[in-house]
């Protein structure tokens, strides 16, 4: 008889190891299954995509590589000077990437360990009556497991370009780009969204002379387009290249050296790099997820569909995370594990899913929560703006960065804030507040009777919420008719 679960998760990175931790403290007898080898250690790892080769490598090494760049060119204004040529040992900066990652999943086994989790290694798929089969990392090993729920979180995985494919360490996806241990001369990334700016700006403040060829004609569409264009201007004054309208039509190596064919507004194009980063998206992975007697519903994009609590069309079986519609952000699974993981107990816990916040970590860092500009006219809701540039911030020119500002969208008769839009310093971390006040439906007026510590980075949000009212204090104000 096969070992039996009140729950068993399948994908243990933030919305599977998330979803299986609240499950056992909310008394569920809990099974994980995760197929993750580290390629390094050659030993399996829990966490998925996200803590082993996605958001804390990624940001591990944006820190190193915004350290180095700030040594070479952003200290003379403080007044320090530094006597000979600063340097950097990237298999150091990488070897503390990876120290970071492997205290983070071993500290998530740890939390296994402490709730009762039984971690079950190796590649799980469903069969009818909600059995789970694992096979081993060598194939050698199947074991069959009983779950009266199943939860799906099986993540993503990067979308391959036809006209690029990946070769060695010379064309990679986001996670080589994370393990390269020299600096490229000439670089290229495919893809202007989050991952290929992301990557694109640590090469480039290492030394790189960074390509980004982005098919779209509008830069960040998702974002507030005052935000996006901003921004656009500070990526081109730190050197980034960035190139709309350029569809990648070929590639080919030949002598240590990339040429992409690309067509652009001006027609056909030749690019020549060192090296290439394919960051063109990801998609949800369900390759091979169910037995073909198991009717799960898919989208059409691939996705698991799922209703507003999660649950897919066969009952007690659940799907959270990049496998289900909705931003593929890792706090988006994160929350929609614990919704499911509460509601399996008996709870009624729902997802407020207007107030999910998005972060670009660049330099300006931009981050967003609700409706943009662009979308409240598509919609025909009326709305006041109120913004505030980190230029008029003592905070932020005590801090040498006055880049970007902050936008509070309000609704024009009820006040209640519809979305807001940042563009500078910690804007990954003011945006938490601006979700806290669209959490609780609040206004841009509690905003603005709200006391901010001064001198502080977040009065700029308290100024923007002021001038939805048209009352900001430290900026004029415009005239409204």
């Amino acid at each position: 008889m096969a070992d039996a679960f009140d729950v068993i998760v399948i994908g243990s990175g933030p919305a599977g190891y998330v979803a299986a931790i609240r499950c056992a403290q909310l008394g569920l007898k809990t099974a994980c299954v995760e197929k993750w080898i580290n390629n390094k250690s050659n030993k399996p790892a829990l966490g998925g995509t996200c803590l082993n080769v996605g958001c804390i490598p990624s940001k591990a090494l944006l820190e190193s590589s915004e350290k180095f760049d700030e040594s070479r060119h952003h200290m003379a204004e403080h007044g320090i000077s530094i006597d000979g040529q600063v340097n950097i040992d990237v298999p150091a900066m990488i070897a503390r990437k990876d120290k970071i990652v492997g205290e983070l999943t071993g500290g998530i086994a740890q939390l296994f360990k402490a709730n009762g989790i039984e971690w079950l290694q190796g590649t799980g798929k469903i069969f009818p009556d909600k059995h789970v089969q694992v096979t081993s990392a060598d194939g050698k090993t199947v074991n069959s497991y009983a779950g009266e729920n199943i939860i799906i979180a099986t993540g993503s995985v990067p979308f391959e370009l036809p006209a690029t494919p990946l070769h060695e360490d010379v064309v990679v996806d986001s996670a080589g780009a994370l393990d390269w241990t020299d600096i490229p001369k000439r670089l290229c990334v495919i893809g202007a969204g989050v991952i290929g700016l992301e990557l694109g700006s640590v090469w480039r403040r290492l030394g790189s002379e960074v390509v980004v060829l982005e098919a779209q004609d509008t830069f960040l569409p998702m974002a507030d387009q005052r935000i996006a264009k901003d921004s656009l201007r500070q990526f081109t004054a730190q050197g980034l290249d960035i190139r709309l309208s350029a569809r990648v039509v070929s590639s080919k190596i030949e002598n240590n050296t990339v040429t992409i064919e690309y067509q652009d507004k001006d027609g056909d194009q030749t690019l020549e790099v060192d090296r290439m980063i394919v960051a063109v998206g990801r998609r949800a992975f369900t390759d091979d997820l169910c037995n073909d007697d198991v009717e799960m519903e898919f989208d059409e994009r691939g996705l698991v569909h799922v209703n507003d609590y999660c649950e897919t069309s066969i009952p007690g079986i659940y799907a959270v995370g990049d496998v289900v519609r909705g931003p593929m952000l890792a706090h988006k699974g994160s929350e929609e594990g614990v919704m499911v993981a509460e509601r399996i107990a008996g709870q009624h816990s729902h997802l407020n899913y207007e107030a999910i916040p998005s972060v670009i970590y660049t330099l300006p860092e931009i981050a967003w929560v609700g409706k943009t500009e662009e979308q409240l006219k598509s919609d025909g809701i009326k709305y006041n703006a109120g913004s505030f540039p980190f230029a008029a911030s003592g905070r932020a020119k005590a801090m040498a960065q006055t880049a970007g500002m902050v936008r509070v969208l309000a609704d024009a008769e009820t006040d209640r804030v519809l979305g807001v839009h940042i563009c500078g310093p910690s804007a990954s971390e003011l945006i938490g507040q601006a979700v806290i006040v669209m959490e609780y439906e609040g206004t841009s007026e509690d905003i603005a009777r709200t006391v901010f510590s001064h001198p502080t980075l977040s009065e700029a949000v308290h100024e923007a919420a002021l001038g939805a009212d048209n009352r900001a204090i430290h900026i004029a104000n415009r005239k409204r008719n």
